[in-house]
C-alpha cells in the first residue's frame, strides 16, 4: 500500500480514510463489508490496474477484485488484509457507430448501462438487478430477461481488455487468444482482470413486466405453469421468468417476475401465470432500467447474506417437494433476527442452452440433452452474525436433501 501511494496517490485509499469508508459501503453482504483490506486500489484506467498488479506481484501481496460487490461470502471480492482492487471507476459505457457492439468499463453496475443504453432504443445482456456488477456476472454466465432470444451474457462477449498476472494488457477474442477467450466465458476471475467488455448490441425498446404476488396454496398451479414454460420456451423466446417463494414476518408467499421483452401487455406466453389468482401486480409497460430498480428494491444492502444452487431437470412434481423441504428446513431458523429466506426457481431453456454454442462454445459444460433445467437458488438475508451457522447450515441441508431426491 505504501509503495502505491507513492507511485499512484490518487488511487489508493488506506483504513479509515473517507473513501476507503465509502468504497467499503458499496458491498451488498454485511460480510464483505465487515472485511477489512490494508487499503484499496481504484484504478482509472488499464494501466492502473496493470501496474498495481505487478506491484502486488512483486512484494507478494494477496489481492482481490471487485466490480459491483454483489456476491455474499467474505472475500469473494474483498480481502482481509490484503490489497482490494475497486474498479468503480471504470464506467466506460461507449456505443459503436453501427450499433452492434457496446464498450463496458469493468466498473459498471447494469443499472448504468441500461440507463445509457435505454433511450437509444438499444441493450445488452446482462443482470436482472440494477446494482449487481459487469464483471462478476459477466464472467460468471449471467441470465438476462432476454437469454431466450440472445443468450446468456458470457456467450454475447465479443472481445475482453484483460490485464494479465505480468502487467501485460491484452484484447481477447476469438481470433487473438480462443484459449483464453474460451476460458473467461463461465471460468470466473481466475485468469485475468478484465478491465472492459465488449458486448453485442441489439434493438430493445419498452418491454412488459414486473412483480406479481401469488398466495402459497398456488404452488401447483405455479410449478405446472413453470413446467409447461420451459418445455415450450422454443415458441416464447421472449420470455424472462422468475419464481421465488419467500417466507417473511411469518408468511409464505410467491413472489414471482414475469417479463417479456415486446410492449404486450399480459402476453399469451404467460397467460397460464395471469391466469393464477394473485395477491398484487405491478406488471406494466416500462424500461429495462425500471424492471431491474424494482427488482433490486428487494434486495438491500448490508444484510448478511446467503445463497447456494443447483440444477435440476423441469418437474413441476419434483419442484413441489423440493417446496416442502424448504419450508421444513426453514422452521428450524424462522426465529433469527431480521431474516426472509427465499427459494428461486429459473429455467434454463434449450433455446438457451443452444445458444452457448455462440462464438465457439463456453466452459459452462451443458449441452441440450441436459436441458430443460430449473436452476434452483436458496437465497437467505438475516441481520444477526450470532445466527450464521445456523442458517447456512439449513439452506444446505435443502440442496442437499434435494441432491438426494433427485438420485
Amino acid at each position: 500500500c505504501g509503495l502505491l501511494s507513492a507511485i499512484r496517490k490518487n488511487i489508493v485509499s488506506v483504513s479509515g480514510s473517507q473513501n476507503y469508508v465509502e468504497q467499503q459501503n458499496r458491498y451488498w453482504s454485511a460480510q464483505q463489508q465487515e472485511t477489512l483490506p490494508a487499503c484499496r486500489v481504484a484504478p482509472k484506467n488499464a494501466v492502473d490496474v496493470a501496474i498495481s498488479l505487478l506491484v502486488t506481484k512483486y512484494l507478494d501481496c494477496p489481492f482481490a477484485v471487485k466490480s459491483g460487490g454483489h456476491a455474499a461470502f467474505a472475500g469473494a471480492s474483498n480481502i482481509q488484509g490484503g490489497l482490494a482492487f475497486d474498479l468503480s471507476n471504470l464506467r466506460q459505457v461507449e456505443v459503436s457507430r453501427d450499433r452492434a457492439v457496446t464498450k463496458v468499463g469493468a466498473g459498471n453496475r447494469w443499472v448504468d448501462v441500461y440507463s445509457k443504453l435505454d433511450p437509444l432504443g438499444l441493450s445488452v445482456i446482462g443482470g436482472r438487478v440494477a446494482d449487481i456488477g459487469v464483471g462478476g456476472l459477466t464472467l460468471g454466465g449471467g441470465i438476462s430477461f432476454f437469454s431466450g432470444r440472445h443468450g446468456w451474457a458470457l456467450d454475447s462477449v465479443r472481445n475482453y481488455q484483460v490485464v494479465l498476472a505480468n502487467g501485460q494488457i491484452h484484447n481477447v477474442n476469438r481470433k487473438s487468444n480462443p484459449d483464453l477467450y474460451f476460458a473467461l466465458r463461465g471460468g470466473g476471475n481466475n485468469f485475468a482482470i478484465v478491465t472492459r467488455f465488449d458486448l453485442e448490441t441489439f434493438p430493445q425498446g419498452l418491454m412488459w413486466g414486473g412483480l406479481t404476488l401469488h398466495p402459497p396454496t398456488t404452488n401447483a398451479s405455479i410449478y405446472n405453469a413453470f413446467e409447461n414454460l420451459a418445455n415450450d420456451a422454443t415458441a416464447n423466446l421472449d420470455t424472462g421468468l422468475l419464481v421465488t417463494y419467500i417466507y417473511f414476518n411469518g408468511s409464505y408467499f410467491f413472489a414471482n417476475n414475469y417479463e417479456y421483452a415486446l410492449p404486450t401487455p399480459f402476453p399469451p406466453a404467460f397467460e397460464e401465470f395471469t391466469a393464477i389468482p394473485n395477491i398484487t401486480s405491478t406488471q406494466r409497460i416500462t424500461t429495462l432500467s425500471n424492471l431491474t430498480i424494482e427488482l433490486n428494491d428487494s434486495s438491500p444492502n448490508g444484510l448478511r447474506e446467503h445463497y447456494t444452487t443447483a440444477t435440476f431437470r423441469v418437474s413441476a412434481a419434483f419442484q413441489l417437494q423440493i417446496l416442502d423441504i424448504f419450508a421444513q428446513e426453514i422452521d428450524t431458523i424462522r426465529d433469527a433476527a431480521g431474516i426472509m429466506p427465499a427459494l428461486v426457481m429459473q429455467p434454463i431453456t434449450l433455446p438457451m442452452i443452444r445458444l452457448f454454442r455462440k462464438n465457439g462454445g463456453n466452459a459452462l459444460g451443458i449441452d441440450e440433452t441436459d436441458g430443460p433445467l430449473n436452476l434452483i437458488n436458496v437465497a437467505i438475508m438475516w441481520s444477526d452474525e450470532a445466527d450464521d451457522e445456523r442458517i447456512i447450515s439449513a439452506a444446505a441441508r435443502v440442496i442437499s436433501r434435494a441432491n438426494e431426491m433427485a438420485r
